[in-house]
């Protein structure tokens, strides 16, 4: 008997679904049923997006410009206006016409990977790392290796560590600052050794500074290109409106590189996908050229968070929290926690206590299996403040049982 022909292919069907997006789903769709569910799971904003933002798109809306096709790799205007984004909150200059406009930060995470991997490369993935990398990487045809920084690291990589990795294969680095998952933030210091050491190798970074305006303490913001700007020739900037002006349904990001890097992305964007929707296009020009005012005033409210659920977690028995200092995240260990038994379950994976967590106490959160070894969980602050305090006290009822 024959076998049956494939109906999916390999290629497609090795892809692992958002674990991030499949825990904030199960979370709406059990509180849509009448659950009182609380979702940590979900990597976004929980404001509005700004009135003048969505005045700009209103407007763009009754513009017939914006009725029809634009240029594949987006509006003139907002290339200029994210070429003068880039010199005021990164402080070097770059030329509009290296400027890729995408839809949303994930095309750009996977057109960055497709226009400089071939099979047999292989990209230095720092771990804990979000979930979409290693699938683009794969995707490219490429192999990622994870190098591993714990809890005792802040999860920060050392230069140590990445050259130990690298081999003769070595074709790129994702470098991930403020970080999703961790909320790590990587020293001027940091950042620069780590340049440096790529400029060194001839190593490929791909950047990804979405949460660059996210930022608390004394934590700031260190643009790899500005720090070792002899990089840019070897370095593709991801960026986008998502987290910054709470637009992440609007999808709007963009890559920055080498033109002849930019060129391939867009030749293959114009047969993927065409231009971004051009009101979104037009409501990021109003974002990028807007006072960072509401931005500011969403950070102090991530910041009350960030500090009411890192001291929550801390005092959970067996859970050790590092001190996020950008994004909207908590990467709290729950090592001490793997080997006890929780309402009956044996805990012997984070999976395992996440699993236990939603079904036991109607909170949901991602365990790290998501982002890299077991034995973490992601919990996002990007929530409000009440829910926030109900759902870590649900956790820590659950483990002090």
């Amino acid at each position: 008997m024959t076998a049956p022909a494939r109906r999916v292919s390999a290629r497609l069907g090795a892809i692992a679904p958002s674990a991030t997006l499949a825990v904030d789903s199960k979370a709406k769709a059990l509180k849509a049923a009448g659950r009182p569910v609380i979702g940590f799971g979900a990597g976004e904003p929980d404001f509005p997006t700004p009135d003048y933002i969505v005045e700009a798109a209103v407007a763009a809306a009754r513009d017939p410009r914006n009725h029809r096709y634009t240029p594949a790799g987006g509006l003139p205007e907002l290339k200029q206006a994210i070429a003068a984004k880039t010199l005021r909150d990164s402080g070097y200059e770059i030329d509009p016409a290296s400027v890729l406009v995408t839809n949303g930060g994930k095309q750009a995470v996977f057109q960055a990977f497709a226009a400089i991997l071939d099979p047999g490369d292989e990209v230095l993935l720092p771990a804990p790392y979000w979930t979409t990398y290693p699938e683009a990487i794969s995707l490219a045809g490429a192999t990622p290796v994870e190098v591993f920084a714990g809890a005792d690291q802040d999860y920060l990589v050392t230069v140590e560590q990445l050259e130990a990795a690298r081999t003769d294969a070595t074709k790129a680095l994702l470098f991930c600052s403020p970080s999703n998952p961790t909320g790590a933030v990587y020293s001027a210091e940091q950042t620069k050794a780590i340049g440096e050491w790529a400029l060194e190798h001839g190593i490929w970074v791909i950047t990804d500074e979405i949460y660059e305006h996210l930022l608390y303490e004394d934590a700031v913001f260190s643009p790899i290109l500005r720090l070792v700007p002899e990089l840019a020739d070897q370095t593709i900037v991801l960026n986008g409106v998502a987290k910054t002006y709470a637009m992440t349904g609007w999808r709007v990001g963009w890559m920055v590189g080498p033109m002849d890097v930019i060129k391939a992305a867009g030749n293959f964007q114009s047969h993927l996908t065409s231009n971004v929707a051009n009101v979104s296009q037009r409501a990021a020009i109003a974002a990028l050229e807007g006072s960072l005012d509401a931005v500011h005033e969403m950070r102090v409210a991530f910041d009350r968070r960030r500090q009411t659920m890192v001291s929550m977690l801390r005092a959970i028995d067996g859970v050790v929290c590092p001190t996020p200092k950008g994004a909207f995240y908590a990467y709290p260990s729950v090592e001490g926690v793997i080997g006890r038994t929780v309402r009956g379950k044996e805990i012997t994976s984070s999976a395992d206590l996440a699993g236990v967590i939603l079904d036991e106490v109607e909170v949901a959160v991602v365990p790290g299996e998501a982002f890299g070894p077991s034995g973490f969980l992601r919990l996002s602050y990007a929530l409000g403040d009440a829910d926030l305090a109900e759902g870590v006290g649900r956790i820590q009822s659950l483990l002090a049982e």
